[in-house]
């Protein structure tokens, strides 16, 4: 267990202290450092926390905390440590669809790009708290167990 993709949903409860995910995914992410795994940042993934964090903020009242929150995000995951995939978009596009469509859509468009990228990459796991991703063969879901 080295490099690991970390979800959306993960980084989300991590950086947003309100998150009721918030604390498992603390004592997790400790757990994976005593661990020594790497972390895998995509930015698709990002696009997803920095979307799913700006409409939180925006629909609960705290837009006076997203600037907060953003430069987290920029200090703990700077640009240079993030793996780009959407260029790769066009040639994944049908296989996308296929594990979508494989999947009856309960695996996103996101979610099938980060599956295939992984597989691509030989990274066989994936921080998430998304039990949607336990249905792709190649990849295997680390979560709190507490």
């Amino acid at each position: 267990m080295n490099e690991m993709i970390f979800d959306a949903n993960f980084l989300v409860a991590l950086v947003d202290e309100r998150d009721v995910w918030h604390p498992k995914a603390v004592t997790l992410l400790n757990a994976l450092r005593i661990k020594g795994a790497n972390a895998v940042y995509l930015d698709c993934v990002l696009n997803e926390v920095i979307s799913v964090l700006g409409r939180r903020f925006e629909e609960r009242r705290r837009t006076n905390e997203f600037d907060g929150v953003l430069r987290k995000i920029k200090k703990k995951i700077p640009e240079r440590s993030i793996t780009w995939v959407y260029p790769r978009v066009p040639e994944l596009y049908k296989a996308i669809l296929n594990l979508v469509g494989e999947h009856k859509g309960k695996l996103n468009f996101h979610d099938a790009l980060i599956a295939l990228v992984s597989k691509e990459m030989g990274i066989k796991y994936i921080v998430s708290f998304d039990k949607d991703f336990d249905e792709i063969k190649w990849l295997k879901r680390v979560e709190y167990e507490g």
